[in-house]
């Protein structure tokens, strides 16, 4: 009996850890493939690439516009002007059209791709910080509440025709809610969010709201670099030439990146 209750004790102390260690979240850290220069006076706040360019919303009052960017040279080839009142958030291409949030004012903005004329205005509920597709849906993240000062741990599916909410993804990590979700990027499958005020990406499940792997970003830029800058705010995916790009708000940088898995 005694040898019994000592074997059975040396089981459960072998499974442990190792159960532990398959259970927990991957961690990333990044390879820089090429470094492309970036606007400093641009406050990111939304990114997306489309054949040979990058698309771009920045924020701040007086300060925000919708941008056509050349990706190796980071020259602005066109852009429209928000009107002051307005703070740009995310945007998303669906189709001929760009969709743009606005911080709190609770409507979003339809500009023609091609040209960036307005078409149109939709409405949401709170703040609006990002969007993303997958080709068949668009994702958004922000808060419910207009006055918070973090966003909710969800992200809501949105039917890209209406722009009305059609479901929540609830995002965890080891069953904690993730809140704070910032830009957003469709990639093979997984939406890829910023954590404001982090140098960190979250990999989520859009199925499951799960995040299935952490991103740390520290140490991309120089402690020149740094100076005047804001967080980590821009993630673009180029899928036909499979390139992660990485920005952020005033960064005079902008990066491609491979992820190299973390050694635990």
């Amino acid at each position: 009996m005694r040898l019994l209750v000592v074997t059975l004790a040396l089981v459960a102390c072998s499974c442990g850890p190792s159960t532990q260690a398959e259970n927990a979240v991957p961690e990333y850290s990044y390879q820089v493939i090429h470094t492309y220069p970036h606007d400093r006076g641009a406050f990111t706040e939304g990114l997306f690439y489309e054949n040979g360019f990058l698309y771009e919303s920045t924020g701040l009052n007086l300060q925000s516009t919708l941008r056509k960017v050349k990706l190796e040279t980071g020259e602005v080839v066109q852009k429209f002007d928000w009107p002051e009142a307005y703070f740009g958030e995310g945007i998303v291409k669906w189709h001929d059209q760009i969709y743009q949030l606005s911080y709190k004012n609770q409507i979003g903005f339809v500009f023609d791709f091609a040209t960036f004329a307005k078409k149109g205005e939709f409405q949401y509920q709170g703040q609006g910080w990002a969007f993303t597709t997958d080709g068949k849906q668009i994702y958004m993240d922000g808060s419910r509440d207009v006055q918070a000062a973090q966003s909710d741990a969800e992200i809501r599916i949105l039917d890209p025709a209406t722009l009305k909410e059609t479901a929540t993804i609830n995002v965890t990590a080891d069953g904690v809610p993730v809140k704070n979700l910032n830009e957003l990027e469709w990639v093979k499958g997984e939406i890829y969010a910023n954590i404001w005020q982090t140098y960190k990406i979250a990999r989520i499940d859009p199925k499951s709201g799960k995040v299935v792997g952490w991103i740390d970003l520290t140490g991309i830029l120089s402690s020149q670099d740094q100076q005047g800058t804001n967080e980590l705010n821009g993630i673009a995916y180029d899928a036909a030439g499979d390139r992660l790009f990485v920005t952020g708000k005033n960064w005079p940088k902008l990066f491609e990146i491979k992820l190299v898995k973390s050694a635990r």
